[in-house]
């Protein structure tokens, strides 16, 4: 990955994480590497954690953001949250996963994406 795009992608994740945090989310970990891959943002508040997955594109050659999530991808990320919540203890009633699109500076957070 070229350093430009790692800045792009580092941007996006800056602003996504800054989303979560005006809307009284906490930033419990960013960028977590597990066995088979990494979490670009866990995020909770009042018993629920969310695990999501940030896209940053600035422009659509290859297509929306969000068609970069999917199937494998999803399953991936399924698996590197059990590793999360296992290795952190964190009680959680609720467990969602959500895709932020980060399109040529404009932000899109889809809330229980899969």
């Amino acid at each position: 990955m070229t350093a430009g795009r790692q800045r792009l992608g580092q941007w996006g994740e800056n602003k996504a994480a800054a989303w979560y945090r005006e809307r009284g989310w906490e930033v419990l970990d960013r960028n977590w590497r597990g066995t088979g891959g990494e979490l670009d943002l866990v995020v909770g508040r009042a018993g629920t954690v969310v695990f999501c997955e940030v896209k940053t594109r600035s422009s659509t050659a290859y297509g929306h953001p969000a068609e970069a999530v999917d199937r494998r991808k999803q399953q991936r990320i399924r698996s590197l949250a059990v590793q999360w919540l296992r290795q952190h203890h964190e009680p959680a009633a609720n467990l969602r996963f959500d895709v932020a699109c980060v399109l040529k500076g404009r932000l899109e957070v889809l809330e229980g994406a899969f």
